[in-house]
């Protein structure tokens, strides 16, 4: 399946630690899937609605 994937906002130019993910309207009904920004062919993650719905809680409390 084809993904079009959204990079994190808080991702840069220069790399760095951030995540790209599908919509949850293109996402696999198995879950949401969620993928390594520098490595785009590498394993993808599929997580629950509730999964993500934490990692996003989690990201917007998180210190940068």
């Amino acid at each position: 399946m084809t993904h079009n994937w959204v990079k994190s906002s808080y991702s840069s130019q220069d790399g760095g630690n951030c995540i790209e993910w599908a919509p949850y309207t293109q996402a696999h009904e198995a879950g949401i899937p969620v993928r390594d920004s520098k490595h785009p062919t590498g394993p993808v993650l599929l997580l629950s609605p509730e999964a993500w719905t934490g990692l996003v809680e989690f990201a917007k409390h998180a210190e940068a």
